[in-house]
């Protein structure tokens, strides 16, 4: 009984391949097509029905040239802003190496000198020795 209810199935998968199955019509290739209806070469470039290859290629090479050019220009701005950022921070550390020494050099001399941690006192500190009298004036 299945067969027969799956009969329809089977004559429309038939019937489809009858109608895959038929031949197309054959175009004629291009080349055997009169020059009326195709045109000359010039007129088919004209009406952009072709585009030569060459064109295409050096279509190709231009875009990766600008390409490669778009790139090396950019590694070139980043690395000179690396470069000027570097010569900034070098002499940053050569300001404060300077400034080290000379607060080394201060050390040094308040640690041993006398007379120049008592200069430094009556400066910075404004202290004075207990036998002198402070006169101000304006």
């Amino acid at each position: 009984m299945n067969r027969v209810v799956n009969t329809y199935y089977w004559d429309d998968r038939l019937r489809a391949q009858r109608v895959a199955s038929r031949a197309l019509p054959v175009l004629a290739p291009v080349r055997d097509l009169p020059a009326e209806i195709i045109g000359t070469r010039t007129e088919v470039r004209r009406r952009g029905g072709i585009i030569p290859s060459w064109t295409v290629f050096a279509i190709i090479i231009l875009a990766t040239f600008a390409l490669c050019v778009t790139v090396t220009m950019r590694t070139r701005a980043e690395m000179r802003a690396a470069s000027e950022q570097y010569q900034e921070i070098n002499t940053d550390v050569e300001r404060l190496r300077n400034n080290n020494a000379a607060i080394e050099q201060e050390v040094k001399r308040l640690r041993s000198n006398p007379r120049a941690i008592e200069s430094a006192a009556r400066a910075r500190l404004n202290m004075v020795r207990a036998n002198e009298i402070i006169v101000p004036v304006e």
